[in-house]
């Protein structure tokens, strides 16, 4: 029985055509599983994509309708996290490509997710009018989705590091956080008096100008970050919404957007970013530099795999000089799931030199990296105890 779930499994690795073997035939549903992958992955060799669910009648050919049909049935053949994958395979082969980005019908066939925003940001420039409104609408659902996800775990963790970084530790009377207080002190309790006696005094802090944050997220819009670009939009909207923190977002190639005006609206946003060209980074801190007032209470995160096209010495320079003014400067190589990016060594060396903190980091940290940094904890030591250091 294990021997011929082994061979069906096998069969449907490699295709049922190129593996033998009796007692171990697929079942319609997995006849049909077969076709859909056999469908993509052997488009790769003969330059043909065609499709055909089992059990229906007429031609699979080439057209539109097949893909749209592969599309909708591999949604009902596998689940999600499998889908995604597949359309992302899809998404390599031109012809296929072209296909999926340029027919509204068959674009909403397909199941939205942070790469295929990705390509529609990389081909807006090439979709044609017709298909536009269904690519704006497939970004809107991502966002939204993305936006659901991530809105309540950044508020939480971010609120609470605002609050717990504006505690009072020598509260006057009035000012005291007594729950808090006692929370901190039951370890001190007093059974003979059958009371607490506090030796750490928790109070509100106050919460005056000078204590909100300010937090730039400088962001390399060269086509290698766009799925970082698409989760450093929604983390924006998110941090912007937020009144103890003043957010902004600054994207860059050779040229530089300041999108900050535009967080209420992160649809829109990513639609404004133009991927590809150069890269200088260099710039790009020259603006940040410009509008930082208080370098002590400014958080500047470099989100950019750190090749940098323009002025390399006045880059590293400028790194340093925004360091030892007291802006906490972070060195994002990426913010996405897809694992560690190409990045220049060198540069993220000489990052780190100085104590600056270098990693990429996955969409399910980055609030509490945040919340981290608001804290003013080591976020070196913080990334090696999230297995975020780079091998």
């Amino acid at each position: 029985m294990q021997e011929n779930t082994a061979l069906k499994r096998w069969k449907l690795i490699l295709g049922s055509s190129n593996v033998e073997g009796e007692g171990a035939d697929l079942s319609l549903e997995e006849q049909q599983m077969d076709a859909a992958l056999g469908a993509l992955y052997e488009f790769e060799h003969s330059g043909k994509f065609e499709y055909q669910s089992k059990g229906s009648k007429g031609s699979s050919g080439k057209s539109n309708l097949t893909l749209s049909k592969w599309l909708g049935d591999i949604r009902n053949y596998f689940p999600n996290t499998v889908v995604q994958v597949l359309q992302k395979d899809a998404l390599k082969q031109p012809e296929l490509q072209k296909k999926l980005m340029f027919e509204p019908e068959i674009l909403e066939q397909t199941e939205p997710d942070v790469h295929l925003v990705a390509m529609l940001m990389e081909m807006k420039k090439h979709i044609p009018a017709k298909t536009k409104t269904t690519a704006q609408y497939v970004v809107k659902r991502v966002v939204e989705d993305l936006m659901e996800k991530l809105h309540q775990k950044t508020t939480a963790a971010l609120t609470g590091a605002i609050n717990r970084n504006t505690r009072n530790r020598k509260p006057k009377f009035q000012e005291m956080d007594w729950h808090h207080t006692i929370l901190k002190n039951l370890k001190h309790y007093q059974p003979d008096y059958q009371t607490i006696i506090p030796e750490i005094k928790v109070g509100f802090g106050r919460k005056k100008r000078q204590n909100i944050k300010d937090i730039i997220l400088c962001l390399d819009q060269s086509a290698s970050m766009t799925t970082s670009i698409v989760y450093s939009g929604v983390f924006a909207a998110v941090m912007a919404s937020l009144p103890s923190l003043k957010t902004r977002l600054i994207a860059f190639d050779t040229e530089i957007i300041d999108l900050t005006e535009q967080l209420d609206d992160p649809v829109e946003l990513l639609f404004g970013i133009q991927l590809g060209g150069g890269t200088d980074i260099n710039n790009a801190l020259r603006y940040c530099e410009q509008g930082i007032t208080k370098p002590a209470d400014t958080i500047l995160v470099l989100i950019s795999d750190l090749f940098e096209g323009g002025n390399l010495p006045q880059m590293l320079q400028r790194v340093s000089d925004l360091q030892s003014s007291g802006v906490q400067v972070i060195s994002l190589l990426a913010l996405s799931d897809d694992g560690t990016p190409s990045y220049d060594v060198n540069n993220a060396k000489f990052m780190a030199s100085l104590n600056i903190p270098v990693f990429a980091c996955t969409p399910d940290l980055f609030p509490d990296m945040m919340a981290a940094a608001i804290n003013g904890q080591d976020l070196s030591l913080w990334a090696g105890q999230n297995d975020l250091v780079l091998k």
